[in-house]
């Protein structure tokens, strides 16, 4: 037939001008929401030369924070994927009232600020309400502590590992698992040579999310760390102490870091998609 037969066809039919439009627009719109302020913070971390951005970093503050934003993201990380992994498979392995409800609820760190969060925990734990004071009498106070801000880490970071894992394990179904279970596998014998290796993809995607959000977390930690330097200042909150001191080196070489890192997870994402491309088409058919 025709293309005059197909009316339909014609209009929603793509034309050079319009294709090159769209490109234009999701390029300049990166370009301006991505690259550019990438590129402002790397130029002003070198405004005065690598001399004075690396002494910056070197400083006692600053040291003190990137200590402490890597101990927060090395706990923070295994405890949500650990969690990831038990809430994905209660979700995906069992069928129970209120399924619909717990998928909510693991969503609700999405959708909820994390300022808001942050109040809750020091309503909770804070030094006047009932746990908050048992335990800082017994010596292990919660807010305004390392503790507080795992648990801060923790809640805002809890859905990334968990919403990689559910699509893939409820595509994966229960078939394989009941199989090995009949010929007599243990549950932890059918978890790591069954489930763990349909899913490992999904946990490292889930996990180097997890990362990246944890590093650069500000609002809920701000609430529960009190901002307090050389302690329980982590790097943004650090960037935001320096910037409010107009010691615009330091702020920018610490933001410029923290940068890194964040780019460092999405290489390194990248790298193990392109070297494990046929691994992973073959999970995404599974």
């Amino acid at each position: 037939m025709s293309d005059a037969t197909h009316p339909f066809r014609r209009a929603t039919e793509e034309t050079p001008a319009a294709r090159w439009a769209l490109i234009a627009v999701a390029v300049g719109g990166l370009a301006l929401l991505v690259g550019a302020p990438m590129v402002i913070v790397f130029a002003e971390a070198l405004s005065r030369g690598w001399a004075a951005a690396v002494a910056s970093l070197a400083s006692r503050d600053a040291q003190s924070a990137i200590r402490l934003t890597l101990l927060i993201t090395a706990i923070a990380v295994p405890l949500n994927a650990v969690f990831g992994i038990a809430a994905a498979w209660f979700v995906t392995k069992f069928d129970f009232r209120g399924k619909a409800f717990l998928i909510t609820l693991i969503d609700l760190p999405f959708s909820v600020s994390p300022v808001v969060a942050g109040l809750c925990i020091v309503l909770l734990f804070g030094a006047n309400s009932a746990i908050g004071g048992w335990l800082v009498a017994s010596g292990y106070p919660i807010v305004f502590a390392v503790p507080g801000i795992v648990l801060a880490t923790v809640f805002v970071t809890f859905p990334f590992v968990a919403r990689e894992l559910i699509p893939v394990m409820i595509e994966q179904g229960r078939a394989e698992e009941e199989a090995a279970l009949t010929l007599g596998a243990s549950g932890w014998r059918v978890f790591r040579t069954v489930t763990l290796p349909n899913i490992r993809w999904a946990l490292l995607y889930g996990t180097l999310l997890c990362t990246a959000r944890a590093m650069g977390e500000f609002g809920a930690v701000a609430v529960v760390s009190g901002k307090i330097r050389g302690q329980t200042a982590t790097m943004p909150i650090t960037i935001e102490m320096f910037y409010n001191e107009y010691l615009s080196v330091a702020a920018f070489s610490m933001a410029a870091l923290l940068t890194g890192f964040a780019l460092l997870t999405l290489l390194l994402k990248t790298a193990l998609e392109l070297r494990h491309a046929d691994a992973l088409s073959a999970t995404r058919r599974h």
